[in-house]
């Protein structure tokens, strides 16, 4: 998987956490299903081709639906990166999933499995890129999740702004992507910035900024941080 990948995970877990303060969810299991969900469904788009991370996934489970999703979006870093289009759909198929447990099962754990393939670099073990491995830890993930949270109604915001957020890093890259809606008339392209995939600027700054934007995050944003701060004063030095 390319450094991309990475960088699309851990951007929209640092979106997740950000957004924690406005999202739609209660209690700490609450708080973390919805920064996982964010941060997986970031990796979403590409489910656009096969061989990506969200096509090899889980087999033939998602390889199929992604050739199928290719051919709709008219091929790769089209339909599934239109910043309008593309958080409409894939939000309007998350509400309708968010209906019934099974469906919000199977969503959140979609959700979960991409963050532990993107992110498996800084996990131990290779369990979670087996296709087995991931299945079984991204069920149960979204299982203790779901078991313990209401029902669902953030899933649809939490798939869109993960949605969202991948398009806005896909868009700062040389390929860019397509013109809002507009694509579907004449092709045309969005570029922001000539940054390449896998340079330096990606793999040294913008990757370790997400994750201690995302640390950052989580320590302001949930009851973190009231575990952490009588740690931090008890340490020599820091306590007044």
């Amino acid at each position: 998987m390319s450094v991309l990948g990475h960088s699309h995970a851990l951007s929209g877990l640092a979106t997740g956490a950000a957004t924690l303060p406005w999202a739609p969810v209660g209690g700490t299991l609450g708080q973390v299903a919805w920064i996982a969900a964010v941060g997986g469904m970031a990796m979403l788009p590409d489910l656009d081709h096969s061989g990506s991370t969200v096509s090899d996934m889980w087999g033939p489970l998602t390889d199929v639906p992604s050739g199928a999703i290719g051919r709709l979006a008219q091929g790769h870093r089209w339909g599934t990166h239109d910043a309008v289009l593309a958080p409409l759909a894939f939000g309007a198929l998350a509400l309708a999933a968010a209906d019934a447990f099974w469906s919000s099962l199977l969503l959140l754990s979609l959700a979960i499995g991409l963050a532990l393939r993107a992110l498996h670099f800084v996990i131990p073990g290779r369990a979670e890129n087996t296709v087995v491995g991931n299945l079984v830890l991204s069920w149960g993930g979204a299982w203790l999740l779901l078991g313990h949270t209401p029902q669902p109604g953030w899933l649809p915001w939490a798939v869109a702004l993960g949605v969202l957020t991948h398009i806005a890093g896909d868009a700062i890259t040389t390929q860019g992507v397509p013109v809002p809606v507009l694509w579907v008339v004449r092709r045309a392209r969005l570029t922001l910035t000539p940054m390449r995939t896998g340079t330096a600027l990606e793999k040294g700054v913008l990757v370790p900024a997400f994750v201690l934007a995302t640390l950052w995050c989580v320590y302001l944003n949930t009851d973190v941080r009231g575990a952490v701060d009588p740690l931090l004063q008890a340490l020599p030095g820091l306590s007044g």
